[in-house]
């Protein structure tokens, strides 16, 4: 049985990113938007990927693209699927206002939602700062966008290396402020990448590479408490940067 069988079974709908990729704006100098949500309907995943050119996002790209990925929202509500909202964005807060602006204009109950954004981090070629930094720079970002109504937000590790996603989202989590969400991880490559690299495809590493898994989801979790210390074996590849130059989402039904 495959792991998809086994998820429907369970009565999980297996779903990732559905849209059609991006397009370019008209009246923009090379920003894009995203489309194919006019016909979504069972995945849970609504990305809205942006692209940004020097003195962009423009206002024509910020209303075009808030309201693709909320288009998606009442849709999923309709079949009892749980939205999560994923802006992918590198200008976080002008983009967060105008998604949560597109989501009230179309009445969805942010009660019912996830937020999946980025962390605030400094540019790939960029000098390196703090967890601290980054903590209080994401979570004042998130103060001035993201509603109360929402119950918890979980990033993306967006390129991070393994290690500095969760050293980042425990300083979050100690940081003293008010958070009235929940600041949790939706990592897909900081949680796999040391455990890929311990398996390496041979089936004498199986073990090694569950332990290796194993390590990475209690260090983050701890990190959801703020309670990580940093002394996780770190595995390898876990201090390796995750960024790639130019990234484009894959897209495509499981």
């Amino acid at each position: 049985m495959s792991f998809v069988d086994i998820l429907k079974a369970g009565n999980v709908l297996p779903g990732i990113k559905v849209d059609k990729g991006t397009i370019e704006l008209a009246r923009t100098n090379g920003e894009t938007t995203t489309q194919g949500f006019d016909d979504l309907a069972l995945a849970s995943t609504a990305p809205s990927t942006t692209r940004l050119v020097p003195a962009s996002p423009s206002g024509v790209q910020s209303s075009r693209s808030a309201p693709l990925s909320h288009r998606s929202s009442p849709s999923t509500r309709t079949l009892r699927v749980w939205p999560i909202v994923e802006p992918e964005i590198l200008v976080t807060e002008i983009v967060l206002a105008a998604c949560y602006k597109a989501l009230n204009d179309q009445h969805v109950l942010l009660e019912g939602t996830l937020l999946k954004p980025n962390m605030v981090t400094p540019g790939s070629d960029a000098k390196k700062v703090a967890p601290e930094v980054i903590a209080e720079y994401t979570v004042r970002t998130l103060q001035r966008t993201v509603p109360a109504a929402v119950p918890a937000i979980v990033f993306l590790s967006g390129g991070q290396s393994v290690e500095e996603a969760t050293l980042n989202l425990n300083a979050m989590n100690k940081l003293q402020t008010k958070k009235p969400w929940n600041l949790s991880f939706s990592f897909g490559r900081a949680l796999q990448q040391s455990t890929l690299k311990t398996w390496s495809g041979k089936a004498e590493n199986e073990e090694k590479a569950r332990a290796a898994f194993l390590v990475r989801c209690k260090a983050n979790s701890e990190a959801t408490l703020g309670t990580y210390k940093g002394v996780a074996t770190l595995g390898e590849g876990a201090s390796e940067s995750l960024h790639v130059t130019d990234y484009r989402s894959m897209v495509g039904p499981v």
